[in-house]
């Protein structure tokens, strides 16, 4: 019984590929291997080893060509385009709100837009997990253990969920909260700059 070679690896081909990419950049530019070397510090045979694909390119050469070319090293790699980053979410009623998952991946913290309309007397809960609040428009009341606080649009809010709270509008008119939530333990840490 013979082994079967191993599957090509995805990578060996956009490397092998790398070679022609930067003659052709380095060509179209009308520099020459002399000019390259003289701009990145790479020596003239292991240019032309790289454009020939006799020398595996690695960051340590390829950084520096990018650099002097002013071009990103996707283009030198010829880096798959990054799939739509555009999050299409969803709405969801929940509890007569309306809930817009703006999170793909499950576990870890979990972003929502919420557009909660007036609502009943507060009724706080609990349940496990840590929740960081922020207003986008409208005025949020947020009951919270002893506290009873009224928060109107870019104010923020965080808090431990198996304390008893409760949030809706301070009002009549609906308001509209971006919600990160984690697991407990799962913080939001936020760092800013001083000013001044």
């Amino acid at each position: 019984m013979t082994d079967a070679p191993p599957p090509p690896d995805p990578a060996d081909d956009v490397l092998g590929k790398v070679g022609e990419r930067l003659r052709h950049l380095r060509t179209s530019r009308g520099a020459t291997l002399a000019d390259l070397a003289h701009a990145t510090g790479i020596s003239k045979s292991t240019l032309s080893r790289l454009e020939s694909g006799q020398r595996r390119p690695s960051l340590e050469l390829l950084l520096p060509i990018a650099r002097a070319h002013r071009v990103p090293l996707d283009e030198l790699v010829g880096a798959p385009p990054v799939g739509d980053p555009r999050i299409r979410p969803v709405p969801v009623r929940r509890n007569g709100m309306t809930v817009l998952p703006l999170t793909q991946q499950p576990g870890g913290l979990q972003a929502y837009k919420m557009i909660i309309p007036p609502r009943g007397e507060p009724d706080p809960r609990t349940h496990t997990g840590y929740e960081w609040l922020y207003v986008l428009s409208g005025r949020l009341r947020l009951v919270l253990a002893d506290h009873d606080v009224v928060l109107a649009p870019g104010e923020a809010a965080e808090f431990d969920t198996r304390l008893p709270h409760w949030f809706g509008p301070a009002g009549d008119e609906p308001v509209e909260v971006l919600s990160l939530f984690g697991k407990q333990g799962e913080q939001i840490h936020m760092r800013t700059r001083r000013r001044g």
